[in-house]
């Protein structure tokens, strides 16, 4: 950024830009959805959810490079148990964001 928008934006997004690129795609927020409706999901109950609920009918392999970019910007965390990799929401990320902004006390 040049100019101007670099004073406004004061390196806010140089600081978190695997955040942003997580947020910034819609079928990357319908995960996250899906993982606040019910957390801890594998791969394979992800892609089904997207399908039935969504309409969505990527590949196991795209979604899993979705998780991979979410997992990145700690907005995901994974478990393995045996076989299985059950994937969690975490939204410890997004606080950092609201927090930069704080509500005025007459909008609480």
């Amino acid at each position: 950024m040049t100019g101007k928008c670099s004073l406004a934006y004061n390196g806010f997004v140089e600081d978190e830009p695997e955040l942003f690129k997580a947020i910034g795609d819609s079928t990357r927020r319908i995960i996250l959805d899906e993982l606040t409706a019910r957390d801890g999901q594998t791969l394979f109950e992800i892609c089904g959810r997207l399908t039935m609920r969504h309409g969505l009918a990527s590949s196991r392999q795209a979604i899993s490079q979705h998780l991979a970019v979410l997992e990145q910007a700690g907005l995901v965390h994974t478990r393995r148990q045996g076989r299985y990799k059950f994937h969690h929401i975490d939204t410890r990320p997004l606080r950092s964001v609201l927090e930069r902004w704080p509500t005025h006390p007459e909008e609480s």
